[in-house]
């Protein structure tokens, strides 16, 4: 798999408030090394990096709420914006989608000319998924490194409930599957992006 020289890295809501115990039980410890990993690749390459963050009403019960300490980004996000040799956008968003958020995502790959997005960030079956799933709708080659995410635990209807590494083993299947998305590792993109800067 190549990744393109302009591909994208979208970043998505790596945020201060995802270390709550509001959220419950996470998974992939590695999540924060991999994401690191590759926006430092991607900003030593001048590939384009797209930070997300989720403004939740302010006064919600949200940790990722506006004016709290939880909407910031996690500082080795934060401390990485501005820092590339390419091209950076920041979208702010109220729902799951970072193509639904101000400025608009696509608009910016599309004067970009940008084809291919890499989504990484939190959480895997939820802003991750919606995001890649309306990318792929949209015509952009999403791909999708599993290990350079997280989600929680959750609990659903009938009584079900779903621990992360299952619903993370389920948004791979459906991504995969349905052909919204290449799901792959941290290590495959890296050796994708290596290849794509020859």
């Amino acid at each position: 798999m190549e990744i393109s020289e302009n591909a994208a890295l979208v970043v998505v809501d790596v945020q201060k408030g995802f270390e709550e115990e509001f959220w419950g039980k996470r998974n992939n410890p590695a999540a924060e090394e991999n994401i690191a990993a590759l926006i430092d690749l991607w900003q030593e390459t001048g590939r384009p990096v797209v930070f997300v963050r989720h403004d939740s009403p302010e006064g919600s019960l949200s940790p990722l709420r506006t004016g709290y300490v939880g909407n910031a980004f996690k500082d080795f996000v934060e401390e990485r914006r501005g820092k590339g040799a390419g091209p950076e956008l920041l979208v702010t968003k109220s729902v799951n989608s970072a193509f639904y958020g101000e400025p608009s995502l696509d608009g910016w790959l599309s004067g970009q000319e940008i084809a291919q997005i890499v989504i990484v960030g939190i959480q895997t079956n939820m802003c991750n998924e919606t995001t890649a799933r309306m990318g792929g709708n949209l015509g952009y080659d999403v791909v999708f490194p599993l290990d350079a995410m997280h989600t929680f635990d959750l609990e659903g209807p009938f009584g079900w409930a779903a621990g992360a590494d299952e619903l993370s083993r389920a948004t791979a299947v459906s991504l995969h599957g349905g052909g919204f998305a290449k799901v792959v590792s941290t290590e495959d993109v890296v050796r994708g992006a290596s290849a794509g800067s020859r």
